[in-house]
Parts: structure tokens; C-alpha cells; sequence
């Protein structure tokens, strides 16, 4: 951490708000000092240059790193220019925050055969670990299921959470919120998060932004409410929490401009669809997008949250909107201390930091718009959150995505192909009904996205109760959920009556957590999924979540759409996604009656009405009076162990990572990649859930078959997330995706390659491990945005364990670029615009030698020589995305935890 302040600007300041006085450090009296333009900068880049105003130390920020975030004005993010920042505090879900605290305890046990301290690896900035990956949709449509499902949990991840009851007993600074509470994004919307954060400083009381990283891609929920955070990986994280600065460049600020108003019978879930739509076209990759504007006045800071998001889906680092008085009316709504609220809105004026009606607009890098009254009720899938379709359109575009589905995918059915339709019903053993193409077996209210939103939530009770008052019914092939992101859902919910009618429809409470949106959706009935898989059907589901991404969601279902609450509650009474719903009948009242969307749609009025009556500041109070708390099973989790973990070499669950294995004081000098073989040869949008799953452990792959070894059943299997904590699962999971197709096997989908020279067709995992004993290092090939999806350290991690030391590619997703390089694989992009492995002709049975990495610099073109198996060559210039320094020497290091903890050691 700095150790001292030059305060080159002076700009220290102190402000006085509800009777306290503040240190801060003044942008206005710096502007006035020398950073000139610093007035005019998009207020996600004010607080960013307020972070090294009040980090300047000399060393990792000086002077010049200041002058060069003012002068942003005049190069609008274009410069290339490196800086470090510190973000307040980090935010982890327990599916990315257990591998972290396993690396935080094997690095204790490092700094021990080291010689050093174990007691240096501890948090420096505060850590909030909230568990809400873990719980899976066992048990639905019942009164009982929440019970059910929190007793299966416990049961399930017993290993985990007495793991991290350790972690919260041996770590300072560092908390956890225990299961059953919510998820992590709406616990930092609601309760977590301040907007300006504080600490206490030789006496004094220090005032700044709350900025944070979070171990999840969507950490950018809390965007909305003013506070820059963004996902990292796991491993950045944690350098994070020992005090390690971010590196990153300076970045690059797309403006998007509202006009307007969202019309009635529209949601924020439908906004954010064409939001995203319009970004991902626009393409914001590692860029900022902040949001300004008239129409922001006529958005709620829920509906911006919403907006927030979904940042990782268009693209974006983060998609900020600035403090104004809905972040001061929701602080105050959602129990907020009077005296942090106070210092809010004192601190944003005194920054000019507070947005107001005909505040002058930032200077933005480049700038979009959009009139709210155009956005119209959409779904964005089969298979990626960009590709919305208007919900008049859903029906008619299904049927030539489900030929797409079907021709891109050679799976053999037992019996006769299903016609590209739904022409042909076919039996479900035990039912009365059949099922076909395109029905709609998951129904999920689900997700951070949008469960912090009062109104969608309180328009799919709406819709539920004018359904059940019609006698509508859900279709009994559907498998519905009701997943809030908080307790406060549940108590306004049933206050206004409306949990009672979202029960009638099927949609019970089954758990406080990410549930489906992660792949926790848990199985489909077995009739259902026998005819499923049978007859080789696209199944659908249609949830309220961010991703919706191939193999996500459920191994038996192909297509994927996200919608808004209504819109799951009503698809769930369609029953498909064949179903036009804005025009044919949903059913028929108890008169025999056709009944129409139209006709149990709630008014705008209606909602607000009832979100202004059930909402309020006491409930917030109430609910995370005891946040840390937890239920009895957690209270009677057993706590034992000291600085150090007593890893129990039978646990599936938690294992010593062996990242450190052989580990010196002095770092090994980096040597050139010679002869590596290739691993596999990917297409475009590889996401993480294709590279690292999180969903279903299948019983036939490598990472089944090490949990059958080791006396697991089938049933006891997890998933893949919650079994991050064992390297020895998720190496053996690692390009196992049920989805992922490999181009060195085509027509072949799954986590399978061609070993080389022999030719021999296996398990990804089983060549990577015969290539090890061989002594042969490996690339990887791929297309456009690599590594696209969550923040999930352990595609990089299981990537690195395989024994793959670069990965190339057209282009990278910004946390996995970043994610590779703080596990010591490089990341190369063709240098040349329009090459790509398929161009150059790769087969996958070729040598590829990369040199000049010894002398390696962030951002050099490298020559690569490419040896074809005939044993003729081709050279191909790369362009390295080991982008800053600081990441040159992590990679120097072999890792950044490698590089942290020789730092702590010496």
C-alpha cells in the first residue's frame, strides 16, 4: 500500500456532512492545480482519477499517472496509457471465492516452506464472500421446496462451507453471508454497497468513491448506483486483496444518451435487451460505457442496476451512471445509515460529481442513443444474450433457429429424427401428454439481473394472479421456480398477496441463489428428459437471467431466452416457444373463453401502485439486521484450524491446489515455446462455460469418472462450480463442455481431441495428460472473442494445468485475457488483420514453435513457426496480449499469485 503522499495537486480537502468532517481529495482544487480539463471527464473517469489523486505515492502512482487520467479530455481513452489502481474493497460469490480462499490457504502453506510468515496472507481491503452459487432447483412447484431445497445444499457442500467458516475464522478482513440470504450483486445492491465508501487514517476520517472487483462478471450490477466495479478473475482478485494495485490502461468512455420514456406494457428487462443489442453491435469491449442523458431521469435506479448488469453481455468493463437523487432516494429506501446518506450527496456536489436535469454533458470517447419510447417487449436467445428478437417475432424467428440447433448438431436419436417443428408430439412415459420441439420445460424467475427489480417482480405476480383469476394453467411439462435475489422480494411479495398467486402458477420459492441462470436449474423430470433425449428434441427454457449461453442452463435443453418475470410466468402457460403470445390465446377462462396476453398484462399504474404500498425502508432494516448471521445449519457448522488449513486428503470437494509445488524464492527464467502440439481448434464466442463448465458433472468423462473412483454416486456428483475448489475435478472438466466442438474432430461435439503423432481420437483431458508425460508442451487455436462469459478463474487455471502455455486466438474477452496472463499462459492474437487458423490451413496435427519470449515486452509482435506434419513450414506473426508491466512480470513470475507471494516472502 502507499506509505506516503506527495499530493502533488494538492488537492486535500476537508468536507463536512451531518456533523462529521472528511478528508477527501478535491478534483476542483486539483483541476485549479494543474489538471486542467479534469471538470469535463465522464464521471466514471473522475473517480478513477480521484483513485490516484489519493494514491499517489511516487512509486506505483506518480504525478504523471495523474496528468495523464486528466488529459483524458484531449485523447479520449486512446493513448495506451498504464496505470495502477486500488479498488475499496472485493466481492466474491462462493463458486469463485472458494478456489480463492483455497489459494489464499495453499499460499499460507507456501509462505511457510518459504520460510516467511503465513500470517502476511491476509486481506489488506475488505472482502464480503456471499454464498448464492450453491443451491440447485431439486425440488419446485411445492410449498415445501425452499425447506427441501436448503436441506439438499447443506447436505451437498457441507465441505465447502465448514472450508469457508474456517476461511472466515483464520482470514481478518474478510466475511462471509451465509446461504439462504441472497445473491451477492443484490446483497451489494442493497446492503454492501455505500456509494462513498470511508476509512479511518492516522485519526482521520477518509472520504472516497466505493469502487470494487468482484470474482463475477456481473459485479457491474452495482453500476447503477454509482459504484465503479467491474469482474475480475479469481486470481486477480486475490492480488487485489493483498494489496496489489490493478494494472489496467486507461480506457476508452462510450456515452450512450437516453431520451425519453419506456412506454406502457414494457419492462427494464426489455431495455436491456436492445441496450445490449445496440452495444454488442457497437462494440464496447474493454471499454467504459457510462449513460447520460434527459431520459435518465425517467428510469428508477433498480432499472438502471438492470441496465448495469448486463455490462459483461454488451461487452463493456462496467456501464456506470452517475450519482443524482435516486441514488440518494434508494440509499435512504434501502435502510441506509442517515449519516453515510448525507455524506453522499455532500461528497458528489463537492466533486461535481452529482448529475442533475441540464448538467453539462461529459466529453465521451464516442457516443450512442437511444429513445426509450422506441423499446418494444423482447427475448434475446436461442443461445446468446445479444441476439434479441421483439416478442411479435419470437414465434415465427424460432422455427428457423431451431433448423440452425438441428443441423449443427450430429447427436444420433435412438429413434426416428423429429421434423423441424413441433408437428409431432411424443409420449412422456406416465403422462397424458407428449412433448415436441421447441416446448418450454424450464420456466425460471431467476437471476441478479432482475429479481433487484421491484417492478418486473411485482408485474409477474401481477400476471400470475390475473392468470389463476382465468383459471389459466401452467403447462405440465414446464419446470418452474421462483429464485429471488434477496429476503426483501419474499416479504414484499407476500405483503402484497401476490407470492400466493405466483404459488398457484407453479412458482414457489425454491431458494435464495443464481439457481438456473448459472446451470442450477437441477434435473428435468425423468419422463421428460427420457423423451427429450430420446427423440433428440430442442427443449427450451425461458428464464430472467443475463446468460443464456449453449449448455448452460440444463444438459437437455438447447434453446435458451431471456425475458422479463411476466413474460417466464407467461410462457410457462404457452408452453413454447411456437406459440405466438402477443396474438394466439394463452387458454381459456372458466366460461370457455379465449384468453390473450393482452388481457392479464399489468398496467404501469398497477405495479407502481403496488410497489410504492409493500416496498419499504423497515424491511430493508429488518432483513440484514443479522446479514452475517445465517439459519441453524449454518450456525452449526463446526469451526476448527489455525493460520494454516488441515487439508483432508479424502475431501472431493477441497484439495491443495499445486500451484506452488517446487516453488523458489527467484523466479525461473521464462523459455521459448518449441514443438507444441495443439490441443484443440475452436470457432468464434468460446465462452468460459465452454471452456470451464459450471453446470452437470457427466459420469462418462474424465472428471465422472475420478468422482466414481473416489466412491461419489452419480447422484452426489454437484456441479463443476461447487466443485472448484478440487483442482483434480475441474482440470478433468476443463474443455468439457457437453457443447464444445473441437474442429480437429468435426461433427463431433464435446470435450474430445486427436493425440498426435498416433492420431488417436480421446477425452481432451486424457491427451493433455499423455502429452505431459511426453514432455510436449501445447497451444490452443481460436476464433473471435475468446473466453467470452463470466469472470471464472478456472478456465485459465484448468487451462495452465493441461499444460497449455499460449493460446491463440483473433480475439479475447477482457477478464480471460487478463485471466491467462495471471496463470502464465500467453495470450497471442494474429497480428495480421483476416488471419486465422483457418486460413493458415490448420488441421490440428501440426508443430508450433513460438520464439523471443525470453526477452518478451507487453504488446510485441513475435514470429510463430508452424510445422505441418509433412514437414513443410509456415511462419505467422503474433501480436502478444501481455498488455502492461505489471502483467509482463506476473507472466515472469508464472502466475501473479506466484509473483504476490514472493513479494510477501522476501
Amino acid at each position: 500500500m502507499p506509505v506516503s503522499h506527495p499530493d502533488s495537486f494538492k488537492s486535500r480537502r476537508t468536507l463536512t456532512a451531518a456533523g462529521k468532517t472528511y478528508v477527501y481529495f478535491d478534483l476542483k482544487e486539483a483541476e485549479k492545480n494543474g489538471l486542467t480539463g479534469a471538470s469535463r471527464l465522464p464521471f466514471s473517469m473522475k473517480v478513477l482519477l480521484e483513485n490516484l489523486l489519493r494514491n499517489e505515492d511516487g512509486r506505483t502512482v506518480t504525478a504523471d499517472d495523474v496528468r495523464a487520467v486528466a488529459k483524458w479530455v484531449e485523447d479520449k481513452g486512446k493513448a495506451g496509457y498504464e496505470i495502477a489502481y486500488r479498488p475499496a474493497r472485493v466481492l466474491m460469490q462462493d463458486f469463485t471465492g472458494v478456489p480463492a480462499v483455497v489459494d489464499l490457504a495453499a499460499m499460507r502453506d507456501a509462505t511457510t516452506q518459504l520460510g516467511a510468515d503465513p500470517n502476511k496472507v491476509n486481506p489488506l481491503v475488505p472482502v464480503d464472500l456471499v454464498i448464492d452459487h450453491s443451491v440447485m432447483v431439486d425440488f419446485f412447484g411445492q410449498p415445501d421446496a425452499f425447506r427441501k431445497n436448503v436441506d439438499v445444499e447443506y447436505d451437498r457442500n457441507g465441505e465447502r462451507y465448514t472450508f469457508l467458516r474456517w476461511g472466515q475464522s483464520a482470514f481478518q478482513n474478510f466475511r462471509v453471508v451465509p446461504p439462504g440470504t441472497g445473491i451477492c450483486h443484490q446483497v451489494n445492491l442493497e446492503y454492501l454497497a455505500q456509494t462513498v465508501w470511508t476509512k479511518e487514517e492516522n485519526g482521520e476520517t477518509i472520504a472516497y468513491p466505493d469502487t470494487l472487483v468482484g470474482t463475477d462478471s456481473h459485479t457491474t450490477m452495482v453500476n447503477g448506483l454509482s459504484v465503479l466495479g467491474w469482474g475480475v478473475g479469481g486470481i486477480e482478485a486475490e492480488a487485489a486483496m493483498l494489496g496489489q494495485p490493478i494494472s489496467m490502461l486507461i480506457p476508452e468512455v462510450i456515452g450512450f444518451r437516453f431520451t425519453g420514456k419506456l412506454p406502457d406494457g414494457t419492462t427494464a428487462t426489455d431495455l436491456v435487451l436492445t441496450v445490449t443489442q445496440m452495444l454488442r453491435k457497437k462494440g464496447v469491449v474493454g471499454k467504459f460505457v457510462e449513460f447520460f442523458g434527459p431520459g435518465l431521469s425517467n428510469l428508477t435506479l433498480e432499472d438502471q442496476a438492470t441496465i448495469g448488469n448486463m455490462a459483461p453481455e454488451y461487452g463493456a468493463t462496467c456501464g456506470f451512471f452517475p450519482i443524482d437523487k435516486d441514488t440518494i432516494a434508494y440509499l435512504e429506501a434501502t435502510g441506509r445509515d442517515k449519516d453515510r446518506i448525507a455524506l453522499v450527496e455532500a461528497y458528489a456536489r463537492a466533486q461535481g460529481m452529482y448529475r442533475e436535469d441540464g448538467t453539462q454533458d461529459p466529453v465521451f470517447t464516442d457516443t450512442l442513443e437511444l429513445d426509450l419510447s422506441t423499446v418494444v417487449p423482447s427475448l434475446a436467445g436461442p443461445k446468446r444474450p445479444q441476439d434479441r428478437v421483439a416478442l411479435t417475432d419470437a414465434a415465427s424467428s424460432f422455427g428457423p433457429a431451431l433448423a440452425d440447433i438441428l443441423a449443427s448438431s450430429k447427436k444420433k436419436a435412438d429413434g426416428a429424427a423429429a421434423p423441424a417443428d413441433n408437428s409431432v408430439r411424443y409420449p412422456v412415459e406416465g403422462a397424458d401428454h407428449g412433448i415436441a420441439h421447441g416446448d418450454v420445460v424450464i420456466a425460471a424467475i431467476t437471476s441478479c439481473t432482475n429479481t433487484s427489480n421491484p417492478n418486473v417482480l411485482v408485474a409477474a405476480g401481477l400476471l400470475a394472479r390475473k392468470a389463476h383469476e382465468k383459471g389459466l394453467k401452467v403447462k405440465p411439462w414446464v419446470k418452474t421456480s421462483l429464485a429471488p435475489g434477496s429476503q426483501v422480494v419474499t416479504e414484499y411479495l407476500e405483503k402484497a398477496g401476490l407470492q400466493k398467486d405466483l404459488d398457484a402458477m407453479g412458482f414457489n420459492l425454491v431458494g435464495y441463489g443464481c439457481t438456473t441462470c448459472i446451470g442450477n436449474s437441477g434435473p428435468l423430470p425423468e419422463p421428460i428428459s427420457e423423451a427429450v433425449n430420446k427423440n433428440d428434441l430442442v427443449a427450451c427454457s425461458v428464464l430472467s437471467g443475463n446468460r443464456n449461453f449453449e449448455g448452460r442452463v440444463n444438459p437437455d435443453v438447447r434453446a435458451n431466452y431471456l425475458a422479463s418475470p411476466p413474460l417466464v410466468v407467461a410462457y410457462a402457460i404457452a408452453g413454447s416457444l411456437f406459440v405466438d403470445i402477443t396474438t394466439a390465446p394463452l387458454g381459456q377462462d372458466q366460461a370457455g373463453n379465449d384468453v390473450y396476453l393482452k388481457d392479464i398484462w399489468p398496467t404501469t399504474q398497477e405495479i407502481a401502485e403496488i410497489v410504492r404500498a409493500t416496498v419499504t425502508r423497515d424491511m430493508f432494516e429488518t432483513r440484514y439486521a443479522d446479514v452475517f448471521k445465517g439459519d441453524e445449519h449454518w450456525q452449526k457448522i463446526d469451526v476448527s484450524g489455525g493460520l494454516t488449513y488441515a487439508w483432508d486428503d479424502r475431501s472431493t470437494y477441497v484439495q491443495n491446489p499445486p500451484y506452488f509445488e517446487g516453488m523458489t524464492a527467484d523466479p525461473k527464467p521464462v523459455t521459448d515455446i518449441k514443438g507444441a502440439r495443439i490441443l484443440g481448434l475452436f470457432l468464434d464466442s468460446i465462452t468460459t462455460d465452454h471452456i470451464s463448465p459450471a453446470g452437470s458433472i457427466k459420469s462418462s468423462g474424465p472428471a465422472g469418472e475420478y468422482l466414481v473412483s473416489h466412491q461419489v454416486r452419480p447422484v452426489d456428483f454437484n456441479s463443476y462450480g461447487a466443485r472448484r475448489g478440487n483442482h483434480e475435478v475441474m482440470m478433468r472438466g476443463t474443455f468439457a463442455n457437453i457443447r464444445i466442438k473441437n474442429q480437429m474432430v468435426p461433427g463431433v461435439e464435446g470435450g474430445v481431441t486427436v493425440h498426435h503423432p498416433d492420431g488417436a481420437q480421446m477425452p481432451i483431458y486424457d491427451a493433455a495428460m499423455a502429452y505431459k508425460d511426453e514432455g510436449v508442451p501445447l497451444v490452443i487455436f481460436a476464433g473471435k472473442e475468446y473466453g467470452t462469459g463470466s469472470s471464472r478463474d478456472w478456465a485459465a487455471k484448468g487451462t495452465v494445468l493441461l499444460g497449455v502455455k499460449a493460446v491463440i486466438a483473433q480475439s479475447f474477452e477482457r477478464i480471460h485475457r487478463s485471466n491467462l496472463v495471471g496463470m502464465g499462459v500467453v495470450p497471442f492474437v494474429f497480428a495480421e488483420e483476416g488471419t486465422s487458423w483457418q486460413t493458415l490451413g490448420l488441421k490440428g496435427d501440426e508443430k508450433v514453435t513460438i520464439d523471443g519470449l525470453t526477452t518478451i515486452q507487453p504488446r510485441q509482435t513475435l514470429d510463430a513457426t508452424i510445422e505441418r506434419a509433412d514437414g513443410t513450414t509456415l511462419t505467422v506473426k503474433l501480436y502478444c496480449r501481455i498488455d502492461t508491466l505489471d502483467e509482463l512480470e506476473y507472466y515472469k513470475n508464472g502466475g501473479i499469485l506466484h509473483y504476490v507471494l514472493r513479494r510477501l516472502a522476501a
